[in-house]
């Protein structure tokens, strides 16, 4: 018989606030993370907005003796890094990092944390580059003798995926079943999904999991340009820039954030006496092999990830009562989410709240998993965020969306995502005991 898993912790940091209290006021507010970017200077691209997360310090958010480390840090790992803090300290967890006794077993804590395409920071690369110059050109000889001399001997430590889950397990003490997924906006999902499979099956008591990523650097703008994913049109206007499943939505506005949680095994969670804020009874994923840039028209693999996550959980259509989607306010992807979901949820469909919140926070890829929270808080709180930017649905459809936050009763909350490269993956969350 499967462990049950439920969720004890939550960290945020995500272009509307850094904490997950912080995070859900503003959310539930309305309001907006999006504006000109300022991490470099954007006049040269066709969208200059982004969602970028408030300013910090990460020396802030890691024990005194492994601030020399922060030094090898890219962005993405930071925000990893200070979402795990959140998550720890909101789970009333006492690990190597606050304490020299911790109160967790580190061999039976697991850490699975999605993480995107770190795009290395241009200023390191400008000397190395210059010094590998050869008649304009890039000469690889050249790069290898003089040019990577320019670079310190641990620079590559800086950008690879896997170090968003090193630098936490090693700043936490855990040695438990550990992972890194590279897909894309589903890689928060899959992550925490993946953890979600491991405390079922017993090999795990606890982990940390979601995922983190900034693509608000001039490379993962020029990507995101060249893919036309962004929005050309809404320089003046950053509040109104992202308009998931609206009919006058031209694209979206790339961000930066992460959205980690503590899963635990229900009956060692009810042991030490732990907050609850509701129980995952459901995962599943899929792959779309339409394209590599663009959804199938039909939504059909997006579909039964959704279909399969609520059978996993055992419930059907019907007991669904919030659904935070993808809703990425590109028109195409948006009507192929849209099939998806009617072919997985039917008229039911039309019944559901919907809380699409990327209207607020721009599109933050790997660090999705602050949509998964979104449906989580929804479940524990009964409070659902508006879809403040989707005023005419597009194509004239029908969806339970209403501009304000409300109140309802929610049981059961699903959290829906599809990728770059076809991943796609939901999750199911119940409140405990309904």
């Amino acid at each position: 018989m499967s462990k049950r898993v439920v969720i004890t912790g939550i960290g945020i940091i995500s272009p509307i606030g850094i904490g997950t209290k912080t995070f859900w006021e503003k959310l539930l507010a309305g309001q907006v993370g999006i504006h000109r970017t300022t991490q470099f200077n954007p006049g040269g691209f066709p969208c200059q907005l982004a969602g970028e997360v408030p300013e910090y310090k990460i020396g802030d958010y890691v024990p005194k003796s492994y601030r020399k480390a922060t030094k090898v840090m890219a962005r993405d790992i930071e925000l990893a890094v200070i979402a795990a803090d959140d998550a720890f300290k909101d789970a009333g967890l006492k690990s190597k990092a606050y304490t020299d006794t911790p109160e967790i077993k580190e061999t039976r804590f697991g850490c699975n944390i999605g993480a995107g395409l770190i795009s290395a920071e241009l200023a390191e690369l400008t000397s190395a580059m210059h010094a590998a110059r050869a008649e304009n050109k890039l000469d690889l000889r050249k790069w290898g003798t003089e040019g990577m001399g320019q670079l310190t001997p641990l620079w590559l430590l800086k950008y690879l995926p896997n170090m968003l889950a090193c630098h936490v397990t090693i700043i936490h003490g855990l040695m438990g079943p550990s992972n890194t997924i590279t897909c894309a906006d589903a890689s928060s999902h899959l992550a925490i999904g993946e953890a979600f499979r491991t405390i079922q099956r017993g090999k795990a008591d606890l982990a940390i999991c979601g995922g983190a990523e900034s693509k608000i650097n001039p490379m993962g703008i020029v990507r995101q340009t060249l893919l036309k994913k962004l929005t050309e049109t809404q320089n003046d206007s950053p509040d109104k820039a992202v308009k998931p499943f609206d009919a006058s939505a031209d694209g979206t506005v790339a961000g930066e954030g992460g959205g980690l949680f503590i899963l635990e095994e229900y009956e060692h969670a009810k042991n030490r006496g732990a907050k609850i804020y509701a129980e995952l009874v459901g995962f599943a994923a899929s792959q779309d092999t339409y394209k590599v840039t663009e959804p199938s028209p039909t939504g059909h693999s997006y579909g039964k990830a959704v279909e399969n996550a609520l059978k996993d959980a055992k419930v059907s259509p019907k007991d669904v009562d919030v659904l935070v989607p993808h809703g990425l306010g590109i028109p195409s992807h948006d009507r192929a989410e849209l099939h998806g979901l009617k072919n997985a949820l039917g008229a039911d469909l039309e019944r559901i709240a919907l809380s699409p919140i990327k209207a607020q926070t721009g599109n933050l890829a790997a660090g999705s998993g602050v949509d998964a929270a979104a449906a989580l808080l929804a479940v524990n709180t009964g409070k659902v965020p508006g879809a403040i930017n989707t005023n005419h649905v597009i194509d004239g459809g029908k969806l339970n969306i209403k501009r304000e936050a409300r109140e309802l009763p929610v049981n059961i909350a699903v959290s829906s995502v599809y990728s770059l490269g076809g991943q796609n993956a939901a999750l199911v969350f119940k409140k405990v005991g309904a």
